[in-house]
């Protein structure tokens, strides 16, 4: 079995974003960047499974649409445990295009599951996943938050607001994870970091997909306001300040 993890390059959620004069494109000076956290979990159990698995799972690919600034997060996949990495060559724009290129990619090889983050921490679009599925023609399942592989196949669970819902699903297909498909994603040891060195890394042409949105401008939030205290006897001027400028209540 093959099972390929879609992985994003973002910017570390404790880097502090800037933006260029005209507010519209990111600042990338002094940014460091990671594997999206959400794709962090997904690949850790595609690994913890492969390995779980007696040999029912041959390999663990990972695959990225990007330029070559974005090896080193591939790298650092591979670091994990990840058995090869693919760079499709293009820069996306947006959740579609980035969509259209994976499936561009992966239409040519051979696998039974494709696993995806629930959604990038830089965009947070939600969306590349099932256009993913919707272009290869596949099931998907979102929401995942467990997933076995069994002798009957892969089996997901997921999370509603009514309950926890089991699936057992033919392959291939793709599956979205969300919290709880890992609890901590791996720390590559120093002997993954030294034999990612010698791992095959491909780099694969984009195709010229379409892109149906377009950054106009970016805007910074609005400054937070000064701490204010109120003492214990001052219930009423606390539920005022709530309802008139916090607008809680």
């Amino acid at each position: 079995m093959h099972i390929v993890v879609c992985i994003s390059h973002v910017p570390d959620t404790t880097t502090k974003i800037r933006f260029n004069k005209e507010l519209t494109q990111l600042d990338s000076q002094g940014v460091k960047w990671v594997i999206n956290p959400w794709d962090d979990l997904t690949l850790t159990r595609a690994l913890d499974m492969k390995e779980a698995s007696g040999g029912k799972i041959a390999k663990v690919s990972v695959i990225h649409v990007g330029d070559a600034t974005t090896e080193p997060t591939l790298r650092k996949a591979l670091a994990m445990g990840a058995d090869e990495a693919i760079r499709v060559d293009a820069v996306s724009s947006d959740s579609y295009s980035t969509a259209s290129h994976l499936a561009a990619s992966l239409k040519d090889l051979d696998y039974d599951l494709v696993l995806c983050g629930i959604e990038s921490s830089d965009y947070n679009s939600s969306a590349v996943g099932g256009m993913l599925a919707e272009i290869l023609d596949l099931y998907s399942v979102s929401s995942v938050s467990a997933i076995e592989l069994t002798d009957e196949g892969f089996v997901v669970k997921r999370e509603q607001e009514t309950g926890k819902e089991t699936l057992r699903v033919s392959t291939p297909f793709v599956a979205i994870g969300q919290k709880g498909i890992a609890i901590d994603p791996r720390i590559p040891s120093m002997r993954g970091v030294m034999s990612a060195r010698t791992k095959p890394l491909k780099v694969m042409q984009g195709e010229s997909g379409e892109s149906y949105i377009q950054t106009t401008v970016f805007e910074y939030p609005e400054p937070k306001g000064s701490c204010r205290f109120f003492q214990p006897n001052e219930t009423d001027q606390l539920a005022d300040a709530l309802r008139r400028e916090a607008k809680v209540i």
